[in-house]
Parts: structure tokens; C-alpha cells; sequence
């Protein structure tokens, strides 16, 4: 047994079913004969963005792995964990390195120092007869605490190295977590239950720890109304009566937009309160409850009046107990989901021109709020890409179940959101998985189409082409006066025709639905299937601005 073969056998072990990766490593075939699947994608961040995807659609429970070469490989690679490692996605990245006797060598990529600031962990495998314990470290620092991509870089000679049956001595790592102090939770229960107007602020730790049913009970008990952060959008069911929707993307909802500044405490969990241009700023004067499973998180941009360390699913469920106990059989006042709907009602009348317009070239929000209308978000996944088309899904889309949505962006490289639904698609095959693209981040992964084609991963892309960098315009004034610099083109349907997928390209509001009905029928057929739509340079947003 050489050491890929261990490390495939432990793989196996720890339940590895996928392999994303590209170009070529000993790792590929060693997986290969050991029962998991190598799927080879056209370049590593899209690769990267397969496991991620799988990952996040798994709440970790099956994890996505990517390997690649050194060099090239590795250096190419970079966005991708990047990208994993600022949303806290639980990964394993396993790079080849170069041959010890020249690793240290300039100018030679090593992967080892150059990762250390996007993974929760680094090691490099220096001693073949180390492999189950390097392995066993990285497992353990992938199943607990904060989620995050954990690398064991593998020199190109101990990879090939004889290490005997060491493997099969390993045993899969046990995960465990903390809850809350039994002190903090009380103190935070009297304070939910003494507030006015506390407001729920979910993040994705909520997904993580599989506590959304704990995260409903507890916002019914207190009737509190609940917003969501970009990555935590689907947390908490979107069609409920206390459903805000989601602040994040530099955009936010209607609802979110009306209860945040009124609120006075603010119960933040699953989520790391980071003042970012992807999040929703806290305004002054907040009473904080912050629950968190990193400490690091605590106090970190915000005063923590209320600091809970522990797992979303414990803490949720032991301030369910906690409130019970601090409210007795006095029922709250239930007019927070009536003003919540008010508040819905009002902003979605606002909008309502742009979601319902018949103007052609399309309206980007016609196609969201059709797609809406032609499909149960239950039965979904949906995944945005950067820019445009993030700021104008994300607070008009109703999640309604768990990870029915990925919402995706601290680090937030285009094309991402290509990688992220073919690792959504392998982990959920019975889920119409769909993700939306602008022209410009179908212009960096696009030729990723082919990996879906190729390995029979059946999503549907949609493309909202409006032939231009929209969104920059207010940074291209001059430059595009003189040369044009904000217009970029192509037929993308005739592109994913000619890598062997089926595509449609659709120009009339009137045709919208129909199409995405199509396209759901061609991916029930096992194909993926490609959507461009020729859309306005809309670049009004919901909310675009700090509380």
C-alpha cells in the first residue's frame, strides 16, 4: 500500500463518496480503486467549488474533497478555498507538493505556506509512516468547531512511498460539540423575554448544526421576527408569518430593512456579526445576544452583552427550555408577524412593476420572480453568482426549506456559483439545482458547462446576459465613453450547445416560464441544460446601503 492509497482507504473510511479535482495526481486513481469517484473538472477553483458546493448542501455530514497538482495546479486552486474558507465551508484539500529535496527551492509554489491564511489548518505530509494521524488531524479540525477548508499537502515522493497495511488500523474521527453555559442561557432568556422588539439574526451555523426546527420554536415562542444572513439564507422558512428574509450581498429585504433599526435586541446566532461589504451593518444601540460556536467571533466588530459560546443546535434548544421557563404561561403578543407582513406587502408593491415588467430586453427581476412562480423552492436548490445577479435574487427569493438556497460571498471571485451547483446536484440528485450567472462570471467559468455535460450532472444555468459590466458602470465612465469598455458579448446557448448540453435562448417575458419548465424536464432526463436571457442593465437594488 503506497500513501495514496492510505489516504483513499481512510477517505473511504470517513465516508468520501466524490472526488472533485484537475489536472492529475497520484490521488485520482488511488480514489478511484477504492470505490470513490474522481470527477474532473476544467480548471481548480471551479473544482474547488464542486467540493464546496457538496459540502454546504450536506451540512458537512458528507464531506467534498478536492486534490490537485503541484505548481500550476495548486497556485490555480487559490480563489476557490479562498472563497470556502471566508463562508466557513467544511472541506478537505489535498495538493500534491513538491518532492522533498527540492520544495524549499525558489521559485517552487509551495502550497503549505502560501494556504495558511484561507484554511483552518495546513500540514504538509512529510513522513509516509505519519499518515493516519496527519489524516486523523485533519478530520477531527474538519468535523469541529468552526467550519473551514482543512489542507494535508503531499509530497510527490512520499505519495508513491510503501507504508504496508498502516491504513487499515485507522478508525473515522467521532465529532462533538459544545452547548451553551447554563448561566449565559439564562441571563439571555430573561433578556428575550423582557425585550419590546428582539429580532432573530440567523447565520449559517444554523445550517451547520441542522437547528432550524430549534430556531422555528424558539422565534414562535418568543414571536420574534427573523432575518437571515447571505449565508444563512434558508435557515429559517421564508413563507413563514416572522420570516424577514435576508440582509446580506449589500442588499437586504424590505422587512429586514424596516424591523432592524427598531429593534431592541438583536439575537444573533450561527453567525459572526463581521462588519463586511457582504453583510448587514447593526445600527447603535442594540442590545446584543450573540451565540456563537468561535470565540474569535465574540466581540469582534460589536459589544456582546450577551456572549453564548457554544453549537446552534444545544444553545437554540436550551433557550427554547430557558424561555419557557422565564416566560411561564404568559403567551407573547403575536402583532410582530402582522407588522412583518405589512412590511412585505409595502415593499413588494413597490416592486412589483419591475418583478411583473413585460419590457423587453427583460427585466433581470421578471426572470426571478417567474422562475419563483414556476417552481416549489422545496424541491430546489438555487445558488446566485457575484454582482448583479446576487443583489437582485437574494432578497426577493423565498427559501423555504433548509439549504434550498446557497448563499455565498465575504470572498467573492465570479463564476463561483457554477462549482457550487454540480457539487449541489452530485450531493442532491433529486433536487432541480439551478444556479444564476451574469455574462461577465460566465465569461471565468463558463467552460465548466462541458464538466456538467461530461459527467452527467444534470443542472440548469441560467444566464442573464445584458451584454455589459452593469454594475461598473459608475467605475467605467470615461474609459467607456472612449473605447467601450463595459461591453462584452456572446451567444452562450449557441456555446452550451456546442459542448454538448442543451440550451434555450429566450428574449420575450412571455416565454420565461415555459423555458424553465423545460429545462427542469431536460435535467429529470439527466442533461444539463443552459438558459441565457437577454436582460436590461438593471442595477436597481433593494435596499443597497447601510442601516
Amino acid at each position: 500500500m503506497k500513501v495514496v492509497d492510505a489516504i483513499a482507504e481512510i477517505m473511504k473510511r470517513e465516508g468520501v463518496e466524490f472526488l472533485s479535482t484537475y489536472p492529475t495526481t497520484p490521488i485520482i486513481d488511488a480514489a478511484a480503486a477504492a470505490g470513490i469517484r474522481p470527477v474532473l473538472c476544467r480548471q481548480e477553483r471551479v473544482g474547488v467549488g464542486i467540493a464546496d458546493g457538496f459540502s454546504r448542501t450536506t451540512n458537512g455530514r458528507r464531506l467534498g474533497v478536492f486534490a490537485m497538482q503541484y505548481g500550476p495546479g495548486a497556485e490555480n486552486a487559490f480563489s476557490g478555498v479562498a472563497t470556502a474558507y471566508s463562508d466557513s465551508v467544511p472541506m478537505l484539500v489535498l495538493p500534491l507538493g513538491h518532492q522533498r529535496d527540492r520544495a524549499q527551492v525558489f521559485p517552487l509554489f509551495s502550497s503549505a505556506k502560501t494556504y495558511a491564511s484561507v484554511t483552518k489548518w495546513v500540514e504538509t505530509l512529510n513522513q509516509p509512516e505519519q499518515v493516519n494521524e496527519v489524516m486523523r488531524r485533519a478530520f477531527n479540525l474538519i468535523k469541529m468547531g468552526r467550519p473551514g477548508p482543512v489542507m494535508v499537502e503531499i509530497p510527490a515522493d512520499v505519495a508513491v512511498a510503501e507504508v504496508g497495511d498502516l491504513a487499515l488500523a485507522y478508525k473515522a474521527v467521532k465529532a462533538t460539540q459544545p452547548a451553551g453555559n447554563p448561566r449565559d442561557i439564562e441571563a439571555a432568556a430573561r433578556v428575550l423575554v423582557q425585550a419590546k422588539r428582539p429580532v432573530i439574526h440567523a447565520g449559517q451555523g444554523v445550517l451547520y448544526a441542522e437547528a432550524s426546527e430549534e430556531l422555528l420554536e424558539l422565534a414562535e415562542l418568543l414571536q420574534a421576527p427573523v432575518m437571515t444572513t447571505l449565508e444563512g439564507k434558508s435557515a429559517f422558512p421564508e413563507d413563514h408569518p416572522l420570516a424577514l428574509g435576508t440582509g446580506g450581498g449589500g442588499v437586504m429585504s424590505g422587512p429586514v430593512h424596516h424591523f432592524l433599526p427598531l429593534a431592541d435586541v438583536l439575537f444573533g446566532v450561527g453567525c459572526s456579526f463581521t462588519k463586511h461589504g457582504m453583510a448587514t451593518g447593526i445600527p447603535a444601540g442594540k442590545t446584543i445576544i450573540h451565540a456563537t460556536n468561535d470565540e474569535r467571533d465574540l466581540n469582534k466588530n460589536y459589544q456582546a452583552d450577551y456572549p453564548i459560546l457554544g453549537d446552534a443546535k444545544l444553545v437554540l434548544r436550551q433557550l427554547v427550555d430557558a424561555v419557557k421557563d422565564a416566560a411561564g404561561r404568559q403567551p407573547r403578543d403575536a402583532g410582530a408577524a402582522a407588522e412583518v407582513q405589512q412590511a412585505k406587502a409595502t415593499w413588494l408593491k413597490e416592486w412589483m412593476p419591475k418583478l411583473t415588467s413585460d419590457e423587453v430586453p427583460i427585466t433581470p427581476y421578471r426572470v426571478i420572480w417567474d422562475f419563483m412562480h414556476a417552481i416549489d423552492p422545496r424541491d430546489a436548490i438555487v445558488t446566485h453568482d457575484s454582482g448583479s445577479p446576487r443583489n437582485q435574487l437574494v432578497p426577493f427569493y423565498s427559501a423555504t426549506a433548509p439549504r434550498g438556497y446557497m448563499g455565498w460571498g465575504k470572498s467573492h471571485a465570479l463564476g463561483t456559483g457554477l462549482g457550487l451547483i454540480m457539487g449541489a446536484k452530485l450531493a442532491a440528485p433529486d433536487k432541480f439545482c439551478v444556479n444564476f450567472m451574469g455574462d461577465a462570471a460566465f465569461g471565468m467559468t463558463g467552460l465548466d458547462f462541458e464538466t456538467a455535460v461530461r459527467c452527467g450532472i444534470p443542472i440548469s444555468t441560467i444566464v442573464l446576459n445584458n451584454s455589459a459590466m452593469a454594475i461598473e458602470r459608475h467605475a467605467l465612465v470615461v474609459s467607456h465613453d472612449r473605447y467601450r469598455t463595459r461591453d462584452i458579448g456572446g451567444n452562450y446557448a449557441d456555446m452550451a450547445r456546442a459542448m454538448g448540453g442543451q440550451a434555450e435562448r429566450v428574449t420575450r417575458p412571455a416565454d420565461i416560464a415555459g423555458a424553465i419548465g423545460r429545462a427542469r424536464k431536460v435535467n429529470e432526463g439527466g442533461q444539463a441544460f443552459l438558459l441565457e436571457f437577454i436582460t436590461s442593465e438593471e442595477i436597481a437594488f433593494s435596499h443597497r446601503r447601510a442601516l
